[in-house]
């Protein structure tokens, strides 16, 4: 097989579930090409001050001089871009005998409530790359749907992948970490105004034995301010738990230990912590938008809108639900339908098919 080359550049934000998304593609698919004893896929990392990990012989670091000279195209035939936000390197599509694969996770700007400017400007850049690019991998059937009635794909092949689920580590708090001290609900992801944990708030009012505690990064700073000044309003500012960044041994425990898992997000091209919280067996309650239906199939609740007795209602018949019917066997058994070796091979398929 002729070399590909997959484009890591993301990988300078770590933790991030791009960072995730483009080493366990890079990993997974060199482990089919090794067993099959075909030449590795190259992996176009950040440059060595940007990003901590261990040199490995498929690794190309990016260097300054590459604006000018980039001797790794010579061999290659398949550029991977693997973000419809990201980039294509300029000299790829000049050069005919190099293939594009991109991958768009989301259209997420239409559904976030964004001024139409800026979704217009992000449809845009995501069309340019489409106009560069041979095929199209889109990661959930909903993000393909959206793809097609926003973007042009003239008659481009554009096929569906679904991520695999990143495994989380053995659960361990640390002597500083925060442990509940009451039942409580857990969501995981960036902190902002897309994720909407703030409409979880009134849960808290109607549950008072129940906590509420968010890992992830405090992304919007005037969106946590507001969330915070919220739970003070409703009285409930002792049972909210902003955490930030946790570690993935502080991530399973709270998954492990956790009432149930929340994620009312309102645009995901895929749900990536929702898989990850499957593992455990634990109620998932999610918002009815976009993809998550999609991942979270029939052994999640979905909230359909926003309002307090709508939420407090599911929640309610979900706990009910969950607690009489024997669903952790259902719900770990669907986590277990989205694996990384299962990505690396429908995305191997798809790399020769470009050949």
């Amino acid at each position: 097989m002729s070399e590909i080359i997959l484009d890591c550049d993301l990988m300078k934000y770590p933790n991030s579930g791009l960072y995730h998304y483009c080493l366990n593609i890079g990993e997974h698919v060199n482990t089919l090409l090794q067993k099959e004893q075909q030449p590795l896929m190259k992996m176009y990392l950040p440059s060595k001050d940007r990003i901590a990990i261990e040199k490995q012989e498929h690794y190309i670091f990016e260097r300054k001089w590459h604006k000018v000279w980039k001797p790794f195209l010579g061999k290659c035939r398949i550029w991977h871009a693997p973000f419809q936000s990201g980039r294509i390197l300029p000299e790829v599509d000049k050069q005919k005998d190099i293939k594009v694969l991109l991958t768009i996770h989301d259209l997420n700007p239409l559904h976030e409530g964004k001024p139409k400017e800026e979704q217009q400007k992000s449809v845009a850049h995501t069309q340019s790359l489409i106009d560069r690019s041979d095929a199209i991998v889109c990661i959930s059937d909903f993000t393909k749907k959206d793809v097609l009635k926003n973007c042009n794909v003239g008659n481009k092949p554009i096929h569906v992948i679904h991520n695999g689920t990143h495994r989380v580590g053995l659960p361990a708090l640390t002597n500083i970490s925060y442990k509940p001290s009451r039942p409580f609900l857990f969501g995981m992801g960036y902190v902002n105004i897309k994720k909407n944990y703030h409409v979880l708030l009134p849960l808290l009012v109607q549950n008072s034995e129940i906590e509420l505690v968010v890992a992830g990064r405090l992304d919007e700073p005037d969106y946590v301010e507001n969330m915070k000044k919220e739970a003070e309003r409703l009285r409930v500012s002792d049972r909210l738990h902003l955490l930030g960044p946790v570690t993935e041994g502080e991530k399973a425990w709270y998954l492990q230990n956790c009432l149930a898992f929340v994620h009312p997000s309102l645009a995901e091209g895929f749900g990536a912590p929702v898989v990850e919280a499957m593992m455990f067996g634990k109620p998932l309650f999610l918002s009815g938008r976009t993809s998550l239906p999609e991942i979270g199939g029939d052994v999640s609740f979905y909230f359909k809108d926003f309002t307090a007795a709508n939420m407090q209602k599911v929640f309610k018949e979900g706990m009910n639900r969950y607690n009489t019917g024997s669903m952790v066997r259902a719900i770990k058994d669907r986590g277990a339908q989205f694996s990384w070796e299962k990505s690396a091979k429908q995305y191997l398929e798809v790399y020769r098919s470009l050949y």
